[in-house]
């Protein structure tokens, strides 16, 4: 499979998969309060994110609003989508990660953009130590930010490996 075949299967995924989550929480839990399971170790919550990540810049507006919510994240996934799709210095193992960042991304800035807002659902957690609330987007982003640090931290890729030898010092 082509780099460019990868990327675009991965990313149109990661949409369509977090849409239609952000579809069916809208219709099962719209309206409805949360439900527990598990002892409430997760929690099913509807709520519509004004802003980004866990509510920030949710009180923004006007052209703060539009610049850091919208024009910035437009700029910054392009520049991923570019380097992804056709940088020659990209290792092969972050092609996925990238990707993945990619469609969860591009998914909640389509909300962003569409809506003014994003539908979060889930909230896991134990007694008071819990998460925000979030959805399948962020899940998708929080996947390829840990798989990209840890196949970049913990392994050597083999095309970085340089055939020259090492000068030892002899003192």
């Amino acid at each position: 499979m082509s780099r460019i075949s990868k990327v675009l299967v991965i990313v149109i995924g990661s949409i369509a998969f977090d849409q239609v989550s952000k579809i069916w929480a809208r219709n099962k839990f719209e309206g409805q309060g949360e439900s527990s399971y598990f002892n409430d170790m997760f929690r099913w919550i509807f709520a519509e994110n004004e802003g980004a990540f866990l509510g920030w810049g949710s009180e923004l507006t006007g052209i703060w609003n539009i610049l850091l919510l919208k024009i910035l994240p437009i700029m910054l996934i392009l520049g991923l989508f570019y380097m992804t799709l056709f940088s020659k210095d990209l290792l092969k193992n972050q092609i996925v990660p990238f990707s993945l960042i990619l469609g969860g991304g591009l998914s909640n800035l389509i909300d962003r953009i569409l809506y003014g807002k994003v539908v979060d659902f889930m909230n896991v957690g134990i007694g008071d130590l819990r998460t925000g609330i979030f959805n399948i987007a962020d899940m998708v982003i929080l996947t390829g930010i840990i798989w990209y640090f840890f196949t970049n931290f913990t392994k050597v890729d083999p095309a970085e490996i340089e055939t020259n030898e090492i000068e030892v010092s002899k003192e």
